[in-house]
């Protein structure tokens, strides 16, 4: 049935047809029965749980391989794995950019994988093929070939951009399969972020567990193939559910109305706005083909000035005009980037924190005794306590918090979006504090053996499982923050930017891994200076990571301050519900706040 006849014969039966601007994969009105929700969001989170096997088995034992197999001091392999991190949590801007202008969320996905498994061939024949290999015969060589250095940073490059496409796109298509105008497809998706983390913890849990076990105990090559295999098969999974997808079409540039907001607000400075927002320019529902309305907000009032219409006896003329006038979803939809730009920083100090989770934390492991009841825990495989930390907070928080909190405050989420953010951040603190007193505890043995002239034992006499904690808390953090986070980006962008909203969110990380070494050089730099001893040494124990874990605590502690004033002051996107309405304010009984 085409879409036309669709609209004619069904005259939008809502509970039978998705009127979301969505179609189904032959390009029709998507069928609710057979389309979208949890049946196709579950083959997306199955996907989701491939890929993060795969990029967590890599990314957590980095720091282990560079120090290892290609031979870099700590210093420069922790400056490695952030300009790495950073590339592939910046890189889904541009790739959440291509996905909502020009190729679809779908067909991102689709090519980004594939340069994702070219990668992970690479790097699987890098150290298979014989003039790729670190160096010849099975041995531990004390410097590699420049030829795999080479291949070895391409192949986790090209991971990166693969990175860049998959997690914008595939993220935003999971949450576009549920019916915001839909009360229980509403609710299904405010639980889809939360199960989404659940599917990629699950796959992180085994990437640093038996896939790092692998690395540790037969080698590094045996896992590349594991990691290919697995990407191949969520290509070939992801292929499979293309009939049960529901498609969003690519809208253009999302830049382009809001470069033309700015313009007209510019060339219309010296009007006075309308004490009345009926005054300005709105389509009227029946007429928006693609997204939804927005209601009008006092914030940014200057902004107003873009959907005055101008006096000069031809409206009809002046609505044609499109660089002088723009609409009031427009409008609001540039003060709703506006707005989220302050909170973005605020949560860059959060980021810092967790990047050391995958640094500093699993490089202090390789210093502990890893010995658990006879058996030797690869030291990537402790970042698998994280992993756990974030599972329990998230079904703690969907389960049992969630349907309490909404009978207590009448809120479908609970709580606000920025509120679950915020309780995080806390948890970012606690964590770098207890990180810091075991620090302190493990340069103390360290100093003692040495006292003792037992400096070979350093702090081996120390089990790992004092790792514990840190990672246990800065798990629940993530449960609360980084869900939170990408709810936040998702549902507050206008609704053409979707993908770039997901992106967004990772370029909190993607910032914050670059600012955590740019930190690391400023404090190395410093430091060495002050007393001709710095912080960060040759080796761990030569290190004050326990002050540099102070230093964060006491930063995420004062950016807390300032992040609680932004979330009270903050205010949330509010879409017009009514279909008669054209301009709405948002106290509007007629708008709903998401």
């Amino acid at each position: 049935m085409a879409i036309g006849a669709a609209h004619d014969d069904e005259q939008f039966d809502g509970e039978k047809w998705v009127h979301d601007s969505s179609i189904d994969h032959k390009g029709r009105i998507p069928l609710r029965a057979s389309t979208g929700a949890w049946r196709a969001s579950l083959f997306i989170i199955a996907i989701e749980f491939s890929e993060r096997l795969s990029y967590f088995g890599l990314a957590t034992s980095l720091i282990i391989y560079l120090t290892k197999v290609i031979h870099q001091d700590l210093k420069t392999a922790t400056k490695s794995v952030n300009y790495w991190a950073g590339v592939t949590t910046l890189m889904p801007l541009f790739g959440g950019f291509l996905a909502d202008a020009y190729l679809g969320r779908y067909f991102t996905v689709l090519a980004s994988a594939i340069i994702y498994l070219m990668g992970l061939t690479l790097l699987t024949m890098s150290w298979f093929v014989p003039s790729l290999k670190p160096c010849e015969g099975e041995e531990v060589c004390q410097q590699p070939r420049k030829i795999h250095e080479v291949v070895f940073f391409l192949a986790i490059y090209l991971v990166s951009i693969g990175t860049g496409g998959h997690k914008p796109a595939l993220e935003s298509f999971g949450a576009d399969q549920f019916d915001d105008d839909h009360a229980k497809e509403r609710k299904s998706k405010m639980s889809y972020f939360n199960w989404w983390n659940f599917g990629l913890c699950s796959g992180l849990l085994l990437g640093v567990t038996v896939v790092v076990y692998i690395q540790e105990h037969v080698n590094w090559g045996t896992a590349d193939i594991i990691f290919t295999a697995v990407m191949a098969l969520s290509l070939v999974i992801f292929i499979a559910g293309k009939p049960v997808y529901r498609y969003r079409a690519p809208t253009g540039s999302p830049l382009t109305p809001m470069l033309r907001v700015l313009v007209a607000a510019f060339a219309k400075r010296n009007l006075p706005c309308p004490s009345d927002p009926s005054g300005l320019y709105e389509v009227a529902k029946s007429e928006k083909t693609k997204g939804r309305l927005l209601c009008h907000t006092d914030k940014l009032k200057f902004l107003d000035k873009a959907a005055i219409i101008e006096d000069n006896g031809n409206p009809v003329e002046n609505k044609q005009c499109s660089r002088r006038l723009a609409t009031v979803t427009q409008v609001e939809e540039v003060k709703l980037i506006l707005n989220m730009i302050p909170i973005w920083l605020a949560t860059l100090p959060f980021g810092i924190c967790v990047a050391q989770a995958a640094t500093f934390f699993i490089k202090q492991g390789t210093t502990l005794n890893r010995d658990i009841g006879g058996f030797l825990i690869p030291p990537a495989s402790i970042y698998a306590l994280a992993a756990i930390g974030m599972i329990i907070s998230v079904t703690f928080y969907d389960k049992v918090l969630v349907p309490v909190l909404r009978r207590a405050t009448g809120n479908e989420r609970g709580i606000k979006i920025l509120q679950r953010i915020g309780i995080g951040m806390i948890f970012s603190v606690i964590t770098m504090v207890v990180a810091a007193l075991v620090e302190r505890k493990r340069l103390g043995i360290v100093k003692s053996n040495a006292d003792n002239n037992l400096p070979e034992k350093g702090s081996m006499t120390m089990s790992v499982l004092w790792l514990a904690p840190q990672f246990l808390i800065i798990g629940f953090g993530d449960g609360f923050a980084l869900v939170g986070l990408q709810e936040y980006f998702y549902d507050q962008v206008p609704d053409s930017m979707r993908s770039l909203g997901i992106a967004f969110y990772l370029s909190v990380i993607g910032a914050a891994n670059f600012l955590s070494s740019l930190l690391i050089t400023a404090v190395d730099r410093i430091t060495e200076d002050h007393d001709g001893r710095s912080w960060f040494g040759k080796d761990l124990n030569s290190s004050r990571l326990d002050k540099f874990y102070w230093l964060l605590a006491v930063m995420t502690l004062a950016n807390l301050c300032f992040y609680v004033v932004l979330a009270k002051r903050y205010s949330y996107r509010s879409v017009q519900r009514s279909s008669s309405v054209a301009v709405a304010d948002c106290y509007d009984k007629d708008a709903e706040e998401v």
